[in-house]
C-alpha cells in the first residue's frame, strides 16, 4: 500500500475523475493499464504526475513502486508534461536501415532542440521549450514493411522521408490538427 504524506496536491475534481475511474475498472484484466491510460489522457499535457500515481497507488491498494514499474515499462506513459503535438520516430532495425536516424537528426535540428543521446536509449522524449511539440522515440511500430516510420499525433505514417516530414511539420506549426 503506498504511503501518503500529508495531504494531496490533487483537486477535488481530479480526484473524484480518478475515483470513477478507479471505480470503472475495477475487477477488470488489465485494469491498472486502463486507470492510468485514462488519467493521463484527462490531463491537458498528456502526463502521468507524481501525485496521480501515488493517488492511484493509494486507491488502489498497489504499492507505488508497482504501478511506477508499469508507467516507466509502457512506452505510452508519460512522466514529463508532452508537448501539444507529439512526433514519434521509430528507432527499429527496418526503419534505422531505411532512414530513421536521418529523420530523427533533421527533425530535432528543425524544431531547435538539444542532441537527445538516442543512442542506445531505449525511450527517448525531448519537449520543445514553448511546449509545442514532443519529439520521441518507440522501439518498433510493428510495421517494418513501411519502414521508416512516423507517427504524427497518433497518424502513422510510412515510408516516410525529409521533405514529407518538413511537410507535416509545417501543417502543424499552422495550427493544423490531425483527425
Amino acid at each position: 500500500m503506498a504511503t501518503m504524506t500529508g495531504q494531496t496536491a490533487l483537486s477535488l475534481e481530479v480526484q473524484s475523475f480518478a475515483d470513477k475511474t478507479i471505480a470503472s475498472h475495477q475487477g477488470k484484466p488489465g485494469a491498472l493499464l486502463g486507470i492510468l491510460e485514462s488519467m493521463q489522457e484527462r490531463n491537458p499535457h498528456k502526463y502521468l504526475s507524481t501525485e496521480v500515481l501515488e493517488y492511484v497507488a493509494d486507491k488502489t491498494d498497489l504499492p507505488l513502486a508497482q504501478i511506477y514499474s508499469v508507467v516507466t515499462f509502457y512506452a505510452l506513459f508519460n512522466l514529463e508534461p508532452q508537448g501539444e503535438h507529439t512526433i514519434s520516430i521509430c528507432r527499429g532495425t527496418a526503419c534505422h536501415t531505411r532512414g530513421s536516424r536521418n529523420l530523427l537528426q533533421r527533425l530535432r535540428l528543425e524544431l531547435g532542440l538539444p542532441d537527445m543521446g538516442e543512442e542506445g536509449a531505449d525511450k527517448v522524449c525531448v519537449t520543445t521549450p514553448d511546449g509545442k511539440y514532443s519529439l520521441r522515440t518507440v522501439a518498433c511500430f510493428g510495421q517494418c514493411a513501411l519502414a521508416p516510420v512516423v507517427e504524427v499525433d497518433h497518424v502513422i505514417y510510412g515510408h516516410m522521408n525529409e521533405q514529407t516530414l518538413k511537410r507535416e511539420l509545417e501543417h502543424l506549426g499552422h495550427g493544423g490538427k490531425r483527425a
